[in-house]
């Protein structure tokens, strides 16, 4: 982790801090050319970077037969990159950020407001009045020159801190670590900064008409205190209190009475120099701004003469310790902990100061952060509407200032390469930098599953698992989205919502409360096959927490104003969905895949036709006919044993009737014809979102593995073609990837990425070249990289409760065999090439394919139709639109 961030950058260089750390994955001396983004994923491991305000963080899992490998390479990183760099390389680079920006910010809804905020909240001066990404402009302009000053201030390793957790020899590691490490010079002093909190002399009210947002969005930003600051615990559950429940007064006031939005959060936001408080609604559509202001501070004046119950700040802090857990509970968890802490306050150990601090904050304290940093305090004010929507903005709110770039129709501006690989003269070391060799071969091995079965019909699968006091468990009940009425999609998503909403013997409120006073969680989720109850507690809480999931599970309240709530609620999010291009791209992708008479071809949540005439029985009539023990199961992961899961489960077999259950009958799925080039216009649109991709197979389909294993070259992460060609050589892209869908009907292959608007077209030339040309180009090399890469990741793919509770849900699901990832294994390690050149000829043939494009069509669908096979114009809900002139 490095200590330099974007609060490092000088003006009119905004976003080079980032930038850089993209740069940093290029190349160094003694590695091949882009090795990190291509060898890591190809050794079985996980490798990516961030940066934010203060910091830079490189980051990756590997298998342990890798640890020499990896410190080779995150070594040459540091020490030995900066030779390498080259203009072409800077240029190439230079496209992935700015497309990162375009995906993350130009082309999402909302996306100015960051900017918007900090430039008016911080002065020009301060390190944090720009945003982490910078400006379009200034990244264009950097120079070879600044990177390597840059890297000289910065890249030091006085300035890192290196965390080294998993299963490795203590001793040994060191000596690795003095070895790859030791020769990398110190570099200049780098001077820590000092706290920088702002005051704001008035408060400013700002507005934006967003080109892709469809509800109107109010924040308020109050300027605060620094991280590790002492005052930032008490300002975190000040948060929690004020909008994190149904008890909280905003919650209460802007959902319950006033129904202005269906949420509200408000929450403590800590960097390195200042922190700021955030209060955020995103309303309903067509509402006024000020009623939500209004709202707002309607909600803090009762706060002032109601405050709060000690059962409230109880649970918050109960919330605390099973989160603090879950923060490090995995070995990349631990490594973030301890390389943060000990960068930024110099104690690796300080979670344990965390806790403490945590648990201590009292009611005054609370009281007392309120006082001082937000009432009566000036703030930083946002409305963010519709295009033509000013009418909703806060009244007397002046226009904000944003840079948005302008696509013209044709130009394909910026196509640059990579270039070849910097030849240069290695800088001279005592200790041999060639590659080395792997360890011994690793090999995942199942953990050990137990199994039993109820009287009742529900199958137990259970995995215990002891390193931290954490149990995850869940109860999965066949259905889903495939049972709903296809008119009245959404209704067991809305049913799912609703079972969260209180219980026969408890208000929403109580349910709510008695969940988080254990630190828990239960959450009941609807997929397409299937509807989850899904709980995290403590493994102390188990008992108590299952009894709440069975009164959910078993006694819904169908309490009527709820219902009423949410349907208000899923409105508004679906309404807010067209916003968002990836969202429209694949709901249109499935119902192209499915067709419209199948239920598949429809969201999970519904769309606001088919939501609009759901009622309160109809939710009634499918929790009566579909929810059954009979074929449902309950999966255990976490510190707990079998026995004591059995008795304590022994209730829900005792009070869980089975009945017969049978879902209405889905026909067969009616794809779209393929080659056909298929456009949903998304006016103004910075980037456009590609998929192609064609329906293929079930996972209970003995091939289904086998269609797995060939994808990994293709699409599987930053060493797939996709991604090495689109982002890696061209600079399309901020990423471009492909996978195949998991279900027990035919599901897809999919191939999905971004990229900029006027690349739109090459784009999808190339896909269809890397799709035409990869059975044929596919060699013994692949089929080795392929065998290595999937062999190795699955030693780190299980590590979490959640992975482990997924493994388990696979063997009920889909019947596979307590031993079915060794089996898995075994199948991949026995295929030969022929095998790995069949899977691709039936399942991955380019002219099966069809595509989708949601861009510009103002200045991109005359340049797609120039694309082989005939283009068809689609409104946002996936219906045909005349297309003249084709």
């Amino acid at each position: 982790m490095m200590h330099v961030g974007s609060n490092r950058e000088k003006t009119g260089k905004t976003g080079f801090a980032h930038f850089f750390e993209h740069m940093s994955f290029n190349d160094s001396e003694n590695t091949p050319q882009g090795a990190n983004r291509k060898l890591i994923p190809e050794w079985g491991g996980e490798r990516n970077g961030s940066t934010w305000s203060d910091g830079t963080v490189y980051y990756e899992v590997v298998p342990k037969d890798a640890f020499d490998k990896i410190l080779w390479i995150d070594s040459d990183r540091l020490g030995y990159m900066i030779n390498t760099v080259t203009k072409e390389a800077l240029e190439a680079e230079k496209q992935v950020v700015k497309n990162e920006k375009r995906e993350r910010v130009d082309n999402a809804p909302y996306g100015y407001t960051d900017e918007i905020i900090r430039s008016n909240l911080y002065p020009k001066e301060h390190p944090y009045n720009w945003t982490v990404i910078g400006s379009l402009p200034d990244l264009q302009a950097a120079t070879l020159e600044d990177v390597k000053e840059f890297y000289e201030q910065y890249y030091g390793a006085n300035n890192a801190t290196l965390v080294i957790a998993g299963d490795i020899d203590v001793k040994q590691a060191k000596a690795k670590v003095q070895q790859w490490f030791g020769e990398i010079r110190k570099g200049p002093p780098v001077q820590p900064l000092k706290p920088m909190p702002v005051t704001l002399a008035q408060t400013k009210s700002l507005y934006l008409e967003d080109n892709f947002a469809r509800l109107p969005e109010l924040r308020m930003v109050f300027p605060t205190v620094e991280n590790y600051h002492r005052d930032m615990y008490a300002l975190q559950m000040l948060g929690e209190l004020l909008s994190g429940s149904r008890k909280s007064p905003l919650y209460r006031i802007i959902v319950e009475e006033k129904k202005l939005a269906p949420g509200v959060s408000s929450s403590q936001d800590s960097d390195e120099l200042a922190g700021q408080f955030v209060f955020r609604v995103r309303a309903n559509a067509e509402t006024d701004l000020d009623e939500v202001k209004a709202s707002i501070e309607a909600g803090l004046t009762r706060f002032e003469k109601e405050g709060f119950t000690d059962s409230e700040l109880q649970r918050v802090k109960a919330e605390k310790e099973t989160s603090l857990y879950q923060g490090i509970s995995t070995v990349l968890d631990k490594a973030f902990t301890l390389a943060g802490d000990n960068e930024f306050i110099g104690d690796p150990a300080y979670i344990i100061k965390s806790a403490k601090l945590t648990q201590a904050v009292t009611r005054e304290d609370i009281i007392r952060v309120y006082n001082q940093y937000i009432k009566g305090k000036n703030y930083v004010m946002t409305s963010v509407v519709p295009k033509g929507k000013t009418a909703l903005v806060v009244e007397g709110s002046q226009p904000a200032t944003v840079w948005q770039e302008q696509i013209v129709a044709g130009v394909q501006n910026e196509n640059v390469s990579r270039g070849q690989e910097a030849h240069v003269e290695k800088t001279p070391t005592k200790h041999d930098r060639s590659e080395p060799p792997f360890g011994e071969r690793p090999l995942f091995k199942m953990p050990e599953v137990w199994q039993a079965k109820a009287g009742n019909g529900l199958s137990i699968l259970g995995l215990e698992n002891n390193e931290i006091p954490l149990v995850n468990f869940d109860i999965t009940i066949p259905g889903g989205h495939s049972f709903d009425p296809l008119q009245k999609a959404g209704t067991a998503s809305l049913m799912c919502q609703l079972m969260m909403q209180g219980t026969a013997n408890r208000t929403p409120a109580a349910l709510e409360e008695a969940i988080g006073l254990l630190g828990s969680s239960i959450t009941v989720h609807c997929a397409n096959e299937e509807i989850r109850l899904s709980a995290s507690c403590l493994a102390r809480n188990f008992g108590a927490t299952f009894a709440l999931a069975q009164e959910m599970l078993l006694q819904p309240r169908w309490d009527v104003a709820e219902y009423e709530r949410l349907k208000k609620a899923l409105e508004t999010n679906l309404k807010g969905s067209e916003a968002n291009a990836p969202a429209i791209a694949a709901r249109t992708f499935n119902k192209l895949l499915y067709g419209q008479e199948h239920i598949f071809g429809t969201p999970v949540a519904g769309t606001l036709q088919t939501t609009a005439t759901i009622t309160l029985d109809d939710l009634k009539n499918y929790y009566s006919s579909c929810i059954s023990p009979s074929r449902a199961s309950f999966h255990i992961a976490g510190a707990v044993q079998k026995e004591q899961v059995l008795n304590t489960i022994q209730s829900l077999e005792n009070a869980w009737q089975p009945k017969t259950v049978s879902g209405p009958a889905m026909g067969a799925p009616k794809q779209a014809p393929a080659g056909n080039v298929y456009f949903v216009d998304f006016p103004g649109a910075k980037q456009s979102v590609l998929y192609a991709g064609r329906l293929a197979l079930a996972a209970t389909d003995r091939n289904s593995n086998n269609l797995d294993f060939v994808n990994e070259v293709l699409g599987g992460g930053s060493s797939g073609k996709l991604f090495q060609t689109l982002r890696i050589e061209k600079g399309y892209t901020y990423g471009a990837y492909s996978f195949v869908n998991k279900m027990k009907v035919q599901s897809p292959f999919m191939v999905t990425t971004s990229v900029r608007s006027n690349v739109t077209l090459p784009s999808l030339q190339i896909i269809q070249t890397i799709l035409g040309g990869y059975g044929q180009n596919f060699s013994d090399q692949e089929v080795m990289i392929t065998q290595n890469k999937v062999l190795k990741s699955n030693t780190l793919a299980y590590e979490s409760l959640g992975a482990k509770l997924g493994v388990l849900q696979q063997i009920s699901k889909y019947g596979k065999s307590i031993k079915f990832i060794e089996e898995d294994q075994q199948e991949l390690m026995n295929m030969s090439l022929a095998d790995f050149k069949s899977a691709i000829n039936t399942y991955l043939k380019e002219g099966d394919m069809i595509y989708l494009v949601v861009g510009d069509q103002a200045t991109q669908l005359e340049e797609v139709k120039r694309l082989k096979g005939k283009v068809i114009l689609l409104d946002l809900q996936g219906n045909p639109v005349q297309l003249d002139g084709r």
